[in-house]
């Protein structure tokens, strides 16, 4: 268990408008027994962010299930091609499968005609087995560590993408972030990071997963860079998520902290690959993911 965490329990009373924004942004236009249409939040990168496209078709999924009981096991998704903000996106469920314990989906996220992403989803109920996993890093309680404004505070010009987000999500880094260590001129393997909702995410599992979901495109190729020293911001980096995986192991509740814990093994043909594990406040694994991002470093000349 993470030190200190036991007695880490003060209540999330507050709904940030941000988070407000996701929850809306979760709760999909059901317009037939398989297609939904989702819509974007008032701030948004240039192109839809990968995360809310992996949540929204998770959302969809799993409201076309026959069992509302039915855990999730897997999600992988293929990111084709880059979403327009000012428009609403379609969400296309195909039904490969439906048993009393398994069920396979496929979901279609399209505008315009144009695919986006394509998502496998499947689900099972599993029941006893045999269990092991790997710790929980040891890392400082979140209630220790200062809140994502303050670790922005005096980089607003460096990082303006990361300071004008939709920010629904609390972070509490046990490291320093990409950006602070590049300006210490130091460089680090790993990346810790601990999250919660920013409000009170409604008693439906689908949601609290979805929010995971959403989170797990935040931070998990920061050590594919931070390796090297560099970070966004400082260097010039073009990156972009290719295909993203997460198996879930257990459920989650994102109205408590949960700690993410990634690093990258492998970068090599202009691409990386970060992998991450959520760990619950008990230091149990909850989830195990793996992106890889096409990531383009351009050297500044000297």
């Amino acid at each position: 268990m993470p030190a200190g965490l036991e007695s880490d329990r003060e209540p999330n009373t507050d709904c940030s408008p941000d988070f407000q924004e996701l929850l809306a942004v979760l709760d999909l236009n059901r317009l037939g027994d398989d297609l939904f249409v989702g819509s974007h939040p008032s701030k948004n990168p240039m192109r839809t962010f990968g995360g809310q496209l992996m949540a929204q078709s998770f959302v969809a999924s799993s409201r076309s299930l026959r069992r509302d009981d039915l855990p999730p096991s897997a999600l992988s998704v293929h990111f084709i091609n880059g979403g327009d903000t000012a428009k609403d996106i379609e969400f296309h469920v195909v039904r490969l499968r439906d048993e009393r314990r398994f069920a396979n989906r496929r979901v279609d996220a399209v505008q315009d005609g144009v695919l986006l992403s394509t998502a496998m989803i499947s689900y099972m109920s599993g029941g006893r087995g045999l269990e092991h996993a790997v710790d929980a890093p040891a890392v400082p309680p979140p209630h220790t560590q200062p809140p994502i404004g303050e670790l922005l505070r005096g980089y607003e010009q460096t990082v303006p993408h990361f300071v004008n987000a939709l920010q629904p999500i609390e972070w509490r880094y046990t490291n320093d972030p990409a950006w602070v260590m590049r300006d210490k001129g130091e460089r680090l393997a790993h990346n810790r990071v601990w999250l919660k909702a920013l409000g009170t995410v409604p008693d439906d599992p689908v949601l609290h997963t979805a929010t995971m979901v959403y989170s797990s495109d935040t931070t998990v190729l920061d050590s594919v860079i931070t390796t090297h020293g560099l970070s966004w911001g400082f260097d010039r980096i073009f990156a972009a998520s290719a295909n993203h995986s997460v198996w879930f192991h257990r459920s989650v509740n994102f109205n408590d902290w949960v700690l993410y814990s990634t690093s990258s093994p492998v970068a090599a043909d202009s691409r990386g690959l970060g992998t991450g594990h959520f760990f619950d406040g008990a230091g149990q694994l909850v989830a195990t993911v793996v992106q890889e991002g096409v990531l383009k470093y351009f050297p500044r000349s000297r």
